[in-house]
């Protein structure tokens, strides 16, 4: 039977309100209290640590005063890869999926993401493609989006970073996700024009679905309450 996937755009909330709501949510999920959830986000300028090693600090180039002054936060995740930027003009999508009782697997997982984000791509015309070795969704040897995970007890979080209309500059801070031989790059500059996100979204929406056999539903919130 099809599991339905409870869709939730919340619109640009802060890294750390993104870290709280995942972890209510994945005690939710792992209790049986809720079923499937996606959240769709976007943050305000946030470097973001993985958990291996000094978690990417060494790669960042910038000093703390240079961070301040353009209005960037550095943050721990306890997501499993290297260093990466978050920002306006990105998608940054949060599933927090059961995968039992066939899905335990987490390489398995990572890359039914970024199968996702291919397709994503394709819906915009643009042909993305893995990269051996390297996680995320490449065009050429730049990488149009990122992918860092946590599961436990077989329950997922955090997630993807696609750059749809992204100042890539920012990534000038960092080496991303520790890779020094290869840039980034946006759905916006592939294409040399602007992207309406909204449809985007609809489309990784539409996508998640398709891989993960999920049919979508929205959030009922309460008046007020971003999507």
């Amino acid at each position: 039977m099809t599991r339905s996937l409870e869709v939730r755009r919340l619109g640009r909330v802060s890294y750390e309100e993104g870290l709280t709501r995942q972890r209510g949510l994945v005690l939710d999920r792992q209790a049986g209290r809720i079923g499937d959830v996606l959240l769709i986000v976007e943050h305000p300028h946030v470097l973001t640590l993985g958990v291996r090693g000094d978690g990417g600090r060494s790669n960042i180039l910038a000093t703390p005063d240079e961070l301040r002054a353009r209005g960037v936060d550095v943050h721990e995740t306890g997501r499993g890869g290297d260093i990466t930027y978050h920002g306006p003009g990105q998608i940054v999508g949060y599933p927090i999926l059961d995968l039992k009782p066939d899905r335990c697997d987490v390489h398995r997982y990572v890359r039914d993401l970024e199968e996702v984000l291919i397709r994503t791509a394709a819906d915009s015309g643009i042909e993305a493609r893995r990269v051996e070795g390297l996680t995320g969704v490449w065009v050429g040897r730049e990488k149009l989006a990122a992918i860092g995970v946590r599961i436990a007890r077989w329950v997922t979080s955090h997630g993807f970073a696609l750059n749809v209309s992204t100042d890539l500059d920012y990534f000038g801070f960092i080496v991303p996700c520790g890779i020094a031989d290869r840039g980034v790059t946006s759905l916006a500059q592939l294409l040399g024009h602007d992207v309406d996100r909204s449809n985007v979204e609809d489309h990784i929406v539409a996508r998640l679905c398709e891989v993960f056999d999920r049919t979508p539903v929205a959030a009922v919130l309460p008046a007020g309450t971003a999507r």
